[in-house]
């Protein structure tokens, strides 16, 4: 039997083969990367420090603990410092008028003096006790004046609505409008501070007086 050679016109059969093999070169790469597992880092054996390096670290570590040390210290220090700064607050509010008050307690010793003499004194006049109250009445007022008080005159002087109080009005005659006639009860001030405001009269402007003709005359 004579044996026939089969061949594809122009090699068509064998082309497709060889293109499905290169078609995707990189995918294929890739795909074989992916199933490949990654390799483990390789573990690096710690190097030795050297005794100047150890030493750098044993002064490094002395200085930390010694810092931490005076941290410490510092702020029991402050914790300290708060407490005796809220302790003597306290105490000043408590005893800010101690010096005030001893100098009141003279003006209180006269007061009972004045009291044992007006009750036990016979021959005790009205004239002596004047004169006595009067003195303890200035005593009095020198110790409030030592403390900051002010009295504030205002009878003659312009109406102040700061440091005055107007309870009515009057015509005054020859006077100007806005004055203070009367001062009622005084007012005090505390250096710069106004305690209580003087209650006061001010003066108004006077109507003038209509004239009435007799038309009957």
């Amino acid at each position: 039997m004579s044996r026939h050679k089969v061949e594809h016109p122009s090699g068509a059969g064998a082309e497709p083969v060889a293109r499905e093999q290169n078609a995707n070169p990189a995918g294929s790469t890739e795909a074989a990367q992916a199933e490949s597992p990654e390799p483990l880092p390789v573990p690096v054996a710690p190097q030795p420090l050297s005794p100047a390096e150890i030493e750098d670290l044993k002064n490094r570590a002395g200085q930390a603990q010694q810092w931490y040390d005076q941290l410490l210290r510092t702020t029991a220090d402050l914790e300290n410092f708060k407490k005796r700064s809220a302790r003597e607050r306290t105490d000043t509010l408590r005893f800010a008028n101690e010096s005030l008050l001893q100098k009141l307690v003279t003006v209180l010793d006269n007061f009972d003096m004045a009291n044992a003499a007006a009750s036990t004194g016979p021959n005790t006049t009205v004239q002596a006790l004047q004169a006595g109250i009067a003195m303890i009445q200035q005593q009095l007022k020198a110790v409030l004046a030592d403390a900051g008080l002010e009295e504030i005159d205002a009878t003659g002087k312009p109406f102040d609505p700061n440091l005055h109080e107007a309870v009515s009005h009057e015509e005054a005659a020859g006077i100007a409008e806005g004055l203070v006639l009367r001062q009622l009860r005084k007012g005090y001030k505390l250096r710069e501070r106004l305690l209580r405001p003087a209650t006061v009269v001010v003066s108004k402007q006077a109507h003038p007086q209509k004239v009435h003709t007799d038309d009957h005359a």
